[in-house]
């Protein structure tokens, strides 16, 4: 069994930052890819970033490249999702996933972490 817990999410104004967590429980956290995705209200679930097993490839949406990084430590079982220039329309729940397929188009992860808000003030 796979758990998710997200931290980090709060408060911020736009042009800040913010640096969300996930730590995963795992029995071989390196067996999975990582991803964010987030849900605005009144929207679909979106796919934010995703990184492979080792962490030397990275995806992002088209909207996040440049803004967002997302990074894994696996030594700690964490993987993070760094967030600068934040923008009122980056406002959402803030999900980790992990799937055991491929980083690339990640679609349909295998495992959800409850969520993390994150409020962007204009």
């Amino acid at each position: 069994q796979v758990q998710l817990v997200e931290s980090g999410g709060g408060l911020v104004q736009a042009g800040g930052s913010l640096r969300l967590s996930c730590a995963v429980s795992a029995r071989t956290f390196t067996s999975y890819v990582m991803g964010w995705f987030r849900q605005a209200p009144g929207k679909g679930r979106e796919f934010v970033a995703s990184i492979n097993r080792s962490g030397s490839n990275t995806y992002y949406a088209d909207s996040m490249k440049g803004r967002f990084t997302i990074s894994r430590v696996n030594a700690k079982n964490t993987v993070y999702l760094q967030m600068n220039s934040l923008k009122p329309e980056d406002t959402a729940v803030y999900y980790c996933a992990a799937d055991s397929r491929t980083a690339q188009n990640m679609r349909q992860p295998d495992y959800w972490g409850q969520g993390t808000q994150v409020t962007v003030s204009s």
